[in-house]
């Protein structure tokens, strides 16, 4: 693989660094201080406020006037869906970027993020997504590609990844995964607005015509403590939701039809286990609305009948274990609108 040297780096790729961000005065410095911390330095860093009421703005322009790679877009109106904001952010990137470095205004980046990242997208031409692993709060999370391999086609990433989430996530969030510039000029909006689960639908989409890359360092730091979407939709169990959708959508496209039938028959079941525990245990409205939403975004709904041996299987497991049983089952509440 070939090497980038610190005493070469202006003579290598520009990258568009974009930060959007809404009301993050708490964490918007920590943010914007590991992107001036990267040991690459032929980057612009575009922080685009969306109309933010916290003071996040005052904090961008102390550090933008002492910077001047950091140009400041402040939206003329506020954007109320997160996907919306993102595709106003990334059409602000320079025409000259090659690359370009979401950041997420609560997230951020170790100081040899982009440089790394770099290393493996220029030794690989045809890629066009570099990932790595990411510290989700305390903990590792990521990985997929066997060490030291740093290169998967993409029919064979989004083959792996469609076997194994939510098991193994390679993809990463937004902060974690560095992108190819001219994919996201040739694909506007980038983000479907939509779809539930954007950004990892646009990871399959890219990957049917380029390839995948990845570093085996932990590069970048996602929040979980914080009042984010992100962090909000954590709560409400949205991972196996999130995979069978995914499934539900390229299956058709990466697997086979054994494999396909084989993964969602998995999938289905353990989906509905979820939903079985939330049924019993008394999941509250945010829970069902999410978890409707997101199948009827994709034309499906709450099955009835695939629910009821699930549930059937918990009250069963409640009544193995009597201790706590009233308290428990005064909590069952049938709440999800059924097909």
């Amino acid at each position: 693989m070939s090497g980038i040297e610190d005493t070469q780096m202006d003579s290598y790729p520009f990258v568009s660094v974009v930060t959007p961000f809404y009301n993050t005065a708490s964490f918007l410095a920590e943010c914007i201080e590991s992107v001036l911390r990267q040991s690459y330095h032929n980057w612009e860093y575009i922080l685009v406020n969306n109309c933010s009421t916290d003071g996040s703005l005052e904090i961008a322009l102390k550090y933008a006037h002492a910077e001047p790679r950091i140009r400041i877009i402040d939206n003329e109106r506020f954007l109320p869906i997160q996907a919306q904001n993102y595709n106003h952010a990334l059409r602000q990137i320079s025409p000259k970027s090659k690359y370009c470095k979401i950041v997420q205004a609560d997230d951020w980046i170790f100081p040899e993020c982009i440089l790394e990242m770099i290393r493996v997208a220029e030794a690989n031409p045809t890629v066009g997504i570099v990932g790595a692993y990411w510290l989700l709060g305390s903990f590792p999370s990521g990985g997929g590609l066997a060490y030291p391999s740093t290169f998967m086609s993409g029919a064979d990433i989004c083959r792996w990844q469609l076997l194994n989430h939510p098991d193994k996530y390679v993809f990463g969030t937004a902060t974690s995964i560095l992108l190819r510039s001219d994919l996201i000029r040739n694909r506007d909006p980038f983000y479907d607005e939509n779809c539930i689960y954007e950004d990892i639908e646009v990871c399959y989409e890219l990957l049917k015509n380029c390839d995948f890359g990845f570093v085996h360092q932990v590069l970048s730091f996602t929040r979980v403590d914080n009042e984010s979407i992100s962090s909000g939709i954590r709560n409400l169990s949205p991972y196996l939701l999130l995979a069978l959708l995914a499934l539900r959508q390229f299956g058709h496209t990466f697997l086979n039809e054994k494999e396909y039938e084989l993964r969602l028959q998995t999938l289905t079941y353990r989906y509905y286990r979820v939903l079985a525990h939330a049924y019993v245990y008394g999941a509250d409205d945010a829970f069902w609305n999410f978890h409707s939403e997101g199948l009827r975004s994709a034309g499906y709904g709450i099955s009835a009948n695939k629910l009821f041996k699930p549930v059937l299987r918990e009250l069963l497991d409640i009544l193995r274990h009597p201790r706590g049983l009233f308290r428990r089952l005064a909590n069952v509440t049938f709440k999800p609108s059924v097909e």
